[in-house]
């Protein structure tokens, strides 16, 4: 086969490929990842569900391919904001993170609660998901790594012994090379700000929070001083 029918082939199997995805986000937003169903989507196009299973074997691989979709469209948006303030403090460069998270939250919302919402019944993320899903956390210990190298980071409050065995661990896995209390913290500050960004998406702000953006820039702020940043 020529180089040129290889290439075509290739082309043509990207565009049902995105279309197959297409489809599938707009189901998501419609009936929520729970109901996501191959035969549905294979109808929606106009297709047989046994020309679908040529580009995704199962429903399984059709959601992990959105997740690391999802999860790398977000981590692109955030690398991007920090790109942009790179010449700024660390604190400024932390809170550009997270409001790219909120932003592109606020953008796709139904696949922010695929990837950080409920999870969905009989599936199991495959190893695959994990490097895209790291990308926002890395930002995080690198804006919080430079500091510490640089002008260092705040005395934090010391580990009390009943959780410092675990945050020896997760500093060894994590970031060996900064101290566990910085670490814990990092994993706190991280749960919190998706958190933050999920309580604005699904409603439990409503007749709390109104004005949102001042509240979220705030609280990330004090994420930020809570690791050590200053």
């Amino acid at each position: 086969m020529s180089s040129t029918a290889q290439g075509a082939r290739a082309r043509a199997r990207m565009e049902v490929t995105a279309a197959i995805k297409d489809e599938a986000r707009r189901q998501l937003a419609a009936e929520g990842a729970a109901k996501l169903s191959l035969r549905a989507v294979a109808r929606e196009l106009g297709m047989v569900s046994s020309a679908l299973y040529r580009y995704f074997p199962s429903r399984d691989d059709l959601l992990t391919a959105l997740i690391i979709d999802a999860y790398d469209s977000l981590g692109e948006s955030a690398e991007a904001a920090h790109a942009d303030a790179a010449d700024a403090g660390p604190v400024q460069r932390w809170t550009a993170v997270a409001e790219a998270v909120r932003a592109w939250g606020l953008r796709h919302p139904h696949e922010y609660a695929l990837i950080y919402g409920s999870p969905v019944p009989g599936y199991t993320a495959p190893d695959t998901t994990v490097p895209p899903a790291s990308r926002v956390g890395l930002l995080f210990i690198g804006i919080v790594r430079d500091a510490h190298q640089g002008s260092g980071l705040s005395e934090l409050p010391p580990l009390s012994g009943e959780l410092r065995p675990e945050a020896e661990r997760m500093a060894a896995d994590l970031a060996p090379d900064l101290p566990p209390a910085t670490v814990v913290a990092l994993a706190g500050a991280w749960a919190q700000l998706f958190g933050l960004v999920g309580f604005e998406l699904f409603g439990q702000f409503h007749r709390v929070v109104e004005d949102r953006e001042p509240f979220f820039r705030h609280a990330v702020t004090r994420l930020a001083q809570g690791v050590g940043l200053e």
